[in-house]
C-alpha cells in the first residue's frame, strides 16, 4: 500500500532533519551528562565504572563509549526493584515492569520528563507513520505493567489523535469497534492483527472495506512478508515501531511511511551501537550484531551501554537525518540450536509466507529423541485451501521441508493445522517451545 497521508507536509521537529554533526554534537553533550547522573547517582554504575578502570571524565567523543561497561538484563533483576533509579524514588511518577516470565521482572522508572519525552517521540513516531491530529487512532496494544498501551496512548493524545484505548483481547468486540469508530489507525502487535483480519472474515466482513488506513505494528519480531501479508489482507500501510520497557517502551525507533525502509532511530534522546554478541566489539554501521542503546535523556532510569539481545544492523539516514535499524533478524537469547545449526524462529517464518496454502501462524517444538535434536513445526492452512488440502497435504509438507532444509540447514517435521487450530495470543505470540 501506499497511501498518501493527508496533512503530509506536516512540520517535523528540526532535528529530524539536522546534519549528521549537528546529532553528533548534541548526542555527545547529553551522553556526558547522562554518564555523569549515573556515575554520581547510581551505586551500581559507580562501581561498574570503576572496576572497568573509566569515569564519565574518560569519555571526549562518541567512540569513547566503547571503553564502557555493559548492562545486561541480568543486571536489572539483581538490582529489584529500586536499586537503577537515578532519582529519590518519590520523584518516580510512573513505574512498569517486564512481564518477568524468568525470575523477577525488570523494573523502569520514569519522572514526569520522562513521561513527557516519551509522549514527543511516540507522537514523532505516530506522524512519521502518517498519522495527524484528529485521527481516530484505535489502541489494541495491552495496558498495564506492559509498557505498549500507555505508551501508544500517551504518544497519540500528545499528537493530538482521538484514542480508542481498546488494550488486548475482546477480538469480535475489537471489530465491532473498528467498524462503527471508524479509526484511521491501529496500534497492535502485527501476530494480534491478523488474528483481527481473520475475524473480520470469519463475520463475512472484507477487512479491505473497513476505514483503518494505518498499522503501526510492534512489541514482537516481524518480516517483510508479513508486512505485505497484513497490506494486502487489510488494505492498509504497515509501518513497523520499536521500543523496549528498559530503554523507554514503545518509540525509541518508528518507520516512516513515505519510505518503510526500517524504523529511524530517535538519535537525539537514543545512542545505538551494534556489537559482536560474542566478544562485545563493536562494529561498523551496516554490520549484523547486536544491538546496544545508551538513553541521552532519561532521568529516573538511564541506561548505559544496554545490550537488547535484539540483532539487527545499523543503516544510513533516508527520509530522516537518523540512522535506522534493519529488520530484527532474530534474538541472540531466543536463537535455537539445532543439531548445531542456529536457528531463528523469524526464518521459519519467512519461509512459511514463501507458500500461499499457509498462514504465518506456527509453532516450533524442540525436543530429544534419543541423543537427536527433533524439530516439529505446526503450521495452520490459509481458510481458503481447508477444502482442498486431502489432494495438496504431501505436497505442502514437501515443499515447507525442502525450504527448511535448503535455506536454514535442518530437517523438521510438519504438522498441518486447521485454520485457527493453533492458540491465538492478545498480546506477544509465543512461538517457541524447547523441551530440551
Amino acid at each position: 500500500m501506499t497511501h498518501t497521508p493527508h496533512g503530509a507536509g506536516a512540520d517535523l521537529d528540526p532535528i529530524e532533519t539536522a546534519s549528521r554533526e549537528t546529532i553528533a554534537e548534541l548526542q555527545l553533550q547529553r551522553l556526558k551528562q547522562t554518564l555523569e547522573k549515573a556515575y554520581n547517582n547510581v551505586p551500581f554504575y559507580k562501581q561498574k565504572f570503576d572496576e572497568a578502570g573509566v569515569t564519565p571524565a574518560d569519555l571526549h567523543s562518541l567512540e569513547d563509549l566503547s571503553k564502557f561497561p555493559f548492562l545486561v538484563k541480568q543486571d536489572l533483576r539483581d538490582n529489584y526493584p529500586f536499586g537503577l533509579f537515578a532519582v529519590p524514588r518519590e520523584k518516580v511518577c510512573r513505574i512498569h515492569a517486564s512481564s518477568g516470565t524468568t525470575g523477577k521482572p525488570t523494573v523502569v522508572g520514569y519522572t514526569k520528563n520522562d513521561i513527557d519525552n516519551w509522549a514527543d517521540l511516540v507522537a514523532r513516531s505516530i506522524r512519521a507513520a502518517g498519522g495527524r491530529p484528529g485521527d481516530i487512532l484505535h489502541n489494541a496494544y495491552g495496558y498495564g505493567l506492559f509498557t505498549g498501551g500507555m505508551g501508544a496512548h500517551y504518544g497519540a493524545e500528545r499528537l493530538g489523535c482521538t484514542v480508542v484505548p481498546m488494550s488486548g483481547g475482546q477480538t469480535e468486540k475489537q471489530v465491532q469497534l473498528i467498524q462503527d469508530f471508524k479509526p484511521r489507525i491501529i496500534m497492535v502487535t502485527p501476530s494480534y492483527m491478523l488474528n483481527l483480519i481473520e475475524e473480520f472474515e470469519r463475520q463475512g466482513i472484507d477487512p479491505r472495506s473497513t476505514s483503518l488506513e494505518i498499522g503501526i505494528f510492534g512489541a514482537e519480531p516481524w518480516t517483510n512478508a508479513m508486512r505485505q501479508e497484513i497490506e494486502e489482507r487489510a488494505g492498509i500501510d504497515a509501518v513497523d515501531i520499536y521500543g523496549l520497557s528498559e530503554v523507554m517502551g514503545p518509540g525509541v525507533a518508528s518507520e516512516c511511511v513515505e519510505t518503510k525502509d526500517g524504523p529511524v532511530i530517535w538519535e537525539d534522546h537514543f545512542l545505538p551501537e551494534i556489537i559482536d554478541p560474542v566478544t562485545g566489539e563493536v562494529l561498523p554501521d551496516g554490520e549484523e550484531g547486536e544491538l546496544v542503546f545508551t538513553s541521552l535523556t532519561k532521568e529516573a532510569f538511564p541506561v548505559i551501554r544496554y545490550r537488547t539481545r535484539d540483532l539487527t544492523r545499523l543503516l544510513p539516514p533516508t527520509a530522516r537525518g537518523m540512522r535506522r535499524i534493519g529488520k530484527i533478524t532474530g534474538r541472540s537469547d531466543d536463537m535455537l540450536i539445532i543439531r548445531g545449526v542456529n536457528v531463528f524462529p523469524t526464518q521459519i517464518e519467512e519461509l512459511l509466507l514463501k507458500i500461499p496454502e499457509l498462514a504465518p501462524i506456527y509453532l516450533i517444538e524442540v525436543a530429544k529423541e534419543g541423543n537427536m535434536d527433533v524439530a516439529t513445526v505446526s503450521v495452520e492452512l490459509c481458510p481458503q485451501y481447508q477444502e482442498a488440502v486431502d489432494t495438496m497435504r504431501e505436497d505442502i509438507l514437501a515443499r515447507l521441508k525442502h525450504l527448511v532444509k535448503t535455506y536454514v540447514g535442518i530437517s523438521i517435521k510438519v504438522k498441518l493445522v486447521d485454520s485457527a487450530g493453533l492458540a491465538r495470543s492478545e498480546g506477544k505470540a509465543k512461538r517457541v517451545i524447547d523441551y530440551r
